[in-house]
């Protein structure tokens, strides 16, 4: 089962171990990771493997909020030559209950971050969605939003104040949901020493 705290460990050697898993669906079994000596040791399912620090070859951080959990962060991992896997700060629990482990994410991807700068990685660091997604997504956000206040000054021109209000309250809640998916997933590149904060729970 997993936890919503990393924990730490030492190997025969007296390496410091930092591990973290999470249940990506409720029928899954959990996804084990471990940052070691060796590199980033990874178990999913039947697969295992580990990745030399200096072999990752980018990390993507980006915001992934679902209708059972707002708060949700994901980082993309590829490693030099093929192969991806991917850390979500949430796990499933139950059928309604998708459990947040903000604290235990956020340790692991930081100390990811300090051993792979550590180990001398030339990884592409990017944080948000790629920039094609993006501007479709804004895009569409544009579109709606001309069409919500067309619709609002339709309602107040006809006197339908009841309409008028429901129209409002859908654009507060629409800016606050989208608006701020929009905002933290903006496309940008960061450094080992700076990780973006709105990427990060």
């Amino acid at each position: 089962m997993p936890t919503s705290l990393p924990n730490q460990a030492t190997d025969g050697e007296g390496a410091r171990t930092l591990s973290y898993a999470y249940k990506a669906s409720l029928v899954s079994s959990a996804q084990q990771f471990e940052l070691t000596d060796s590199g980033l040791s990874w178990r999913i399912g039947s697969r295992s493997g580990v990745w030399p620090y200096a072999e990752i070859a980018s990390i993507r951080l980006s915001y992934r909020p679902m209708s059972m959990q707002t708060r949700r962060f994901r980082a993309d991992i590829r490693k030099i030559g093929g192969g991806k896997i991917a850390i979500v700060s949430t796990s499933w629990q139950t059928v309604t209950l998708m459990t947040p482990q903000d604290q235990g994410y956020r340790a692991f991807i930081t100390e990811l971050h300090r051993r792979m700068k550590a180990a001398g990685s030339k990884a592409s660091l990017a944080g948000g969605i790629g920039t094609v997604t993006y501007g479709a997504a804004v895009v569409m956000l544009a579109l709606l939003a001309i069409a919500m206040v067309g619709l609002l000054v339709r309602a107040l021109a006809t006197s339908e104040f009841t309409g008028a209000l429901f129209l409002v309250g859908i654009a507060i809640w629409f800016a606050w949901t989208i608006g701020g998916f929009i905002k933290r997933n903006r496309p940008r590149r960061y450094t080992f020493d700076e990780l973006p904060e709105t990427l990060l729970p």
